[in-house]
């Protein structure tokens, strides 16, 4: 059972949500899981002036993602930041080239998920997931959210992100804040779903 975990990061907080959803993802008997990133569309001059350059560096030793490998994957769970409510540009500048992918219909029956950030606590995380789903419908995956078994996502004693959608986490406007024990949890929790459920669909 081959998982791939599909993500764009720009100062890291996407990055450390995506290993704990390959540890959650990793419990479950038969997973291989691996982690991915998506071209960045950014050149390094402006990655400077945004102050994400280090991190991006920090980062290049994850392997890029081409679209000719999607179909290896049993199931694809995607990673990214919110931008204006919506995925970030380089994610969405990868899914529109998967259109040959479409065409002969090689992600169809395939398990298919989304985890968000945001930079503020309303910033749109809900929506970015769900519009993210819109892709995977169209591509004819199986999606899978994050349901309230995770009972952290009830939480009110304190500022947290998580919906049934999908684990997200709030990164602060200057990126300041890293993801909670809570948020972790939840990505660790969808992980762990995610594998199970697409076992029982290989079974």
């Amino acid at each position: 059972m081959k998982i791939s975990i599909v993500y764009y990061s720009m100062y890291g907080h996407i990055y450390k949500m995506a290993e704990a959803v390959k540890e959650g993802a990793s419990q479950v008997k038969g997973a291989d899981v691996n982690i991915y990133r998506v071209p960045e569309t950014l050149s390094e001059e402006i990655l400077g002036k945004m102050g994400a350059l280090e991190a991006q560096k920090g980062l290049a030793h994850i392997p890029v993602c081409k679209v000719e490998d999607l179909p290896a994957a049993d199931a694809i769970i995607f990673g990214t930041p919110t931008r204006f409510g919506n995925m970030c540009g380089q994610m969405r500048q990868f899914l529109d080239a998967t259109g040959g992918l479409w065409a002969k219909g090689v992600l169809v029956g395939k398990v298919g998920s989304v985890f968000a950030s945001s930079a503020t606590q309303h910033g749109g995380q809900e929506s970015t997931i769900l519009s993210f789903h819109i892709t995977l419908l169209h591509h004819g995956m199986i999606v899978v959210g994050l349901p309230y078994a995770f009972a952290g996502q009830m939480r009110i004693d304190e500022v947290t992100g998580g919906s049934p959608y999908g684990a997200t986490t709030i990164a602060g406007g200057q990126g300041e804040r890293m993801p909670s024990e809570n948020e972790l949890d939840a990505a660790h929790f969808q992980g762990k779903h995610v594998a199970e459920i697409t076992a029982k669909l290989i079974r």
